[in-house]
């Protein structure tokens, strides 16, 4: 659990490995977790967005969990991700999060009724919140407009840090809106607020962001701690966002993935995911070479 005052810093939004059947290769994940831990996050965030969160029953987060108690990856390295529409699947995930000693929670909105007001919004968290009782803590709201297509307002954020101040101790944004971004700071820097969309986050930290949920932490987390730490831009960084943003976004991660430790396994996706195809991993994990590897390699 994270001390008072302590800085959010870098998470890796954890992407999972598959083997051939679909089910997860824990092996894999566990020393892709150890990785991460070791060159610079301070968290990693399972069954989020980037690690197909969604497609992942209860059961399979438990085993999960599991493997990274198994693997000496305490709780303090971990936030869970939560994806569900249904208040008592939220609140069923959260327990186990939290259970394992979790660092935070990482939730978005119920995603499958669109069109929703602020107060349909506001009831279902506190829902949520109301049957987790004295074991909640940590929460990350999570706006992903682009996925839930449930934006989170900065009213409405407002308004559950008033009623429960206890519980929510940030915002994730992943919209990719910058005058979202700034208004979020303006009325809730106090909070930690952590940026998804890497080409925003050195400008948010600078502005008093506290860190990232970061899919390229994956893969260049050591690059991203000075956008982290002290709000400097990396140019290297921002063009790879540019190139991976040519592909859908999940597979994509993962090609960069399997280019950076040479293992074609990590291209599985979980249906109805798709990998890209051979051709596009090439392509795209030229890029990284080119701007990672090879300029590396010259310095």
């Amino acid at each position: 659990m994270s001390q008072p005052g302590e800085r959010f810093g870098l998470s890796a939004a954890l992407t999972v490995p598959f083997r051939p059947d679909g089910h997860v290769d824990f092996p894999r994940l566990v020393a892709h977790a150890r990785w991460c831990l070791a060159h610079g996050c301070r968290t990693v965030t399972a069954f989020g967005t980037t690690g197909e969160g969604a497609a992942f029953s209860l059961s399979e987060r438990e085993q999960v969990l599991g493997a990274f108690a198994g693997a000496g990856i305490e709780g303090r390295q971990l936030v869970g991700g939560i994806a569900a529409s249904s208040a008592e699947d939220a609140v069923a995930q959260a327990r186990l999060a939290l259970d394992f000693g979790a660092d935070a929670l990482l939730l978005p909105p119920p995603f499958y009724f669109k069109g929703v007001g602020n107060d349909g919004l506001f009831a279902w968290f506190a829902r949520v919140f109301e049957q987790l009782g004295t074991a909640a803590r940590g929460v990350i709201l999570y706006h992903i407009p682009s996925v839930t297509q449930v934006p989170l307002s900065i009213d409405l954020v407002g308004r559950l840090r008033a009623a429960f101040p206890e519980v929510i101790r940030g915002v994730k944004d992943s919209s990719g809106d910058w005058d979202y971004a700034q208004a979020l700071l303006a009325a809730h820097r106090d909070l930690a607020i952590l940026i998804g969309d890497e080409r925003c986050l050195a400008a948010a930290v600078r502005l008093g962001g506290q860190g990232a949920i970061s899919g390229i932490a994956n893969i260049y987390p050591e690059a991203m701690l000075p956008m982290v730490r002290d709000g400097r831009e990396n140019d290297r960084i921002l063009r790879l966002v540019e190139a991976l943003l040519a592909y859908p976004v999940i597979p994509a991660v993962k090609a960069l993935v399997a280019q950076r430790s040479g293992d074609l396994a990590w291209l599985a996706t979980r249906a109805p995911l798709q990998p890209l195809s051979p051709a596009e991993a090439a392509r795209l994990g030229a890029v990284a070479e080119s701007l990672f590897t090879a300029r590396a390699a010259a310095g």
